[in-house]
């Protein structure tokens, strides 16, 4: 068979939002461009730059911070969603975002890339987060540390926070990381956007959600099967931290956390079923759910009530967990 004649009988099998698609060949194509078409609201308020974290993978995180701060300032970690498949920290919403919770939290933000599925299943994913937050330590304990992070960071004051796929990272991160990890920084807390968490048995939010929401079971669906390990299942411990294959996480130290979901998005279920079961094991944990919000709800429309709400939400609980 000529090369031609494969081209031409290969069939996609997968595809998501526009900027990935699976063929049947097992090639796969990313577009450039972001499934987000917004335009970046850069009015200079806040400076940033780009960062390489892991030579290895070629991965970078972008720094952003107030440009009128005088220093002693939280870091705050935005790790962006996109089921573990698409994403990056220089997709316009995310970065109107980061541009907005530097400004508003009055804090360092640091936004990761990860390496993404197919091409790089879970745990890819999380390896990568844990490398991101321990290039924080390296810059507080370094010998040529960077002026622009260091002259403004609290490094004793670091908050974990991630949208939808980076909810899930940040979990895991909470578990995974010990207060000895960082030192000399310090993680106060975390923030679980929207945790992207799955599962064998279906919850009644995903069952009877809306097939047009902005991420349906169809999408959800297919974002696991694409970032799940091949032959695994959504009972993957990564995948379902309360699933019959995980192990119990009432011996975990975890750090205040804060849980936060919108009522009508479809993984509303698990994110409150996530809070619930960390409450019964005595965790520090606070879960606030949006009425009539979808999914990602804070970037697609940022500057909405329940968004500016949100803002306030996180603001206080930097505050109210900043001392040890």
């Amino acid at each position: 068979m000529s090369e031609n004649t494969a081209a031409a009988s290969r069939y996609e099998v997968e595809e998501c939002r526009g900027v990935l698609r699976v063929y049947s060949d097992g090639s796969i194509v990313r577009s450039s461009r972001p499934s987000f078409s917004v335009p970046v609201h850069d009015d200079g308020s806040v400076l940033w730059k780009d960062v390489l974290f892991d030579s290895q993978h070629n991965l970078h995180l972008r720094l952003y911070k107030p440009a009128s701060s005088s220093g002693g300032l939280p870091i705050f970690y935005y790790i962006h969603g996109g089921g573990f498949c698409i994403g990056s920290r220089t997709w316009p919403n995310c970065q109107n975002y980061c541009f907005r919770l530097a400004s508003e939290l009055q804090a360092v933000v640091v936004a990761p890339d990860y390496r993404l599925a197919p091409e790089n299943r879970l745990p890819a994913a999380i390896e990568d987060g844990y490398k991101a937050v321990k290039w924080l330590q390296a810059q507080a304990v370094g010998e040529n540390p960077d002026p622009w992070l260091t002259e403004v960071a609290d490094f004793g004051r670091v908050f974990i926070s991630g949208d939808s796929a980076g909810g899930n990272i940040a979990h895991d991160l909470a578990v995974r990381l010990r207060s000895a990890d960082l030192a000399p920084a310090a993680v106060r807390g975390y923030v679980l956007l929207a945790p992207f968490f799955g599962g064998t048995v279906r919850t009644k939010s995903e069952a009877e959600g809306p097939k047009d929401a902005f991420l349906n079971l169809d999408l959800i669906d297919r974002f696991w099967r694409l970032s799940i390990p091949i032959g695994d299942t959504t009972d993957n411990p990564l995948v379902n931290p309360f699933g019959p294959r995980s192990p119990s996480l009432e011996p975990v130290d975890f750090r205040p956390m804060l849980v936060v979901v919108g009522g009508s998005d479809l993984l509303k279920d698990r994110a409150e079923d996530y809070a619930k079961r960390m409450k019964e094991l005595g965790k520090k944990i606070e879960y606030v759910e949006f009425e009539g919000q979808q999914h990602g709800f804070f970037t697609i429309h940022p500057t909405s009530e329940p968004s500016n709400k949100l803002m306030l939400i996180i603001k206080r609980f930097i505050l109210e967990n900043s001392s040890s």
